[in-house]
Order: C-alpha cells, then sequence, then structure tokens
C-alpha cells in the first residue's frame, strides 16, 4: 500500500488518494457508530431525534453529553456508548494520521 524506503515519495495525486481513502474509510466507521448512539438515546432515553442526534454527536466527538439522563438504562446506555466512542475517536485518528505521518517519515528516510 505504502511505498518502501528504497523507492521514492509518492507524488501527491497518490496522497491525495491515500488521504481521500483514510477520510472515506472514518466516515465508514463514524457513520454506524453515530446511528448506534442516536438510536439508543431515541429509544432508551426517550429523546427526541434532533436531540438524540445532538447526544449521541457531543460524546461520539469527545465533548460530552448535554441532557440530563432520565433513568438507569439511559446512563448505562451513555457510559457504554461513551466508552465505544472514545474507541472510535482513536481509531479514526488513527487511520486520518496514518498517511500524512508516513508521508513525513519517508521523506526522512527515504535513500538518496
Amino acid at each position: 500500500m505504502f511505498e518502501r524506503r528504497h523507492e521514492k515519495v509518492a507524488p501527491a495525486s497518490v496522497f491525495a488518494k491515500r488521504i481521500l481513502g483514510a477520510v472515506g474509510l472514518s466516515f465508514l466507521l463514524v457513520g454506524p457508530a453515530l446511528s448506534i448512539g442516536i438510536a439508543g438515546y431515541h429509544w432508551i432515553d426517550k429523546l427526541d431525534w434532533v436531540d438524540s442526534l445532538l447526544e449521541a454527536s457531543m460524546i461520539l466527538g469527545g465533548m460530552g453529553p448535554v441532557n440530563p439522563l432520565r433513568n438507569d438504562a439511559a446512563k448505562i446506555f451513555a457510559s457504554c456508548y461513551a466508552l465505544f466512542s472514545g474507541l472510535i475517536l482513536i481509531g479514526v485518528m488513527g487511520i486520518i494520521l496514518t498517511p500524512i505521518t508516513h508521508r513525513v517519515l519517508h521523506k526522512f528516510h527515504v535513500e538518496k
């Protein structure tokens, strides 16, 4: 997937495709994760759809809850979703930063 040490640095067009691929893969992870949160907050905590979207987005983005939770089931869901969201956030950042980090390190180590 990436060039080796003895190969030249990839052209900008190849790098742009790698970035777009990483962002696309990130959307494939974030979309279902956000959907799980929206559905959980809507059905478990009885929030309307817009409030569920806000709550799930804030948790998934690492910001924290907005609305007070109404019952114990909602609190358990929120704690599990927060842990899950933290892992998704770390994974997405790793996916997006991989091509950038590789390009920077490859420029330092390319053999002339």
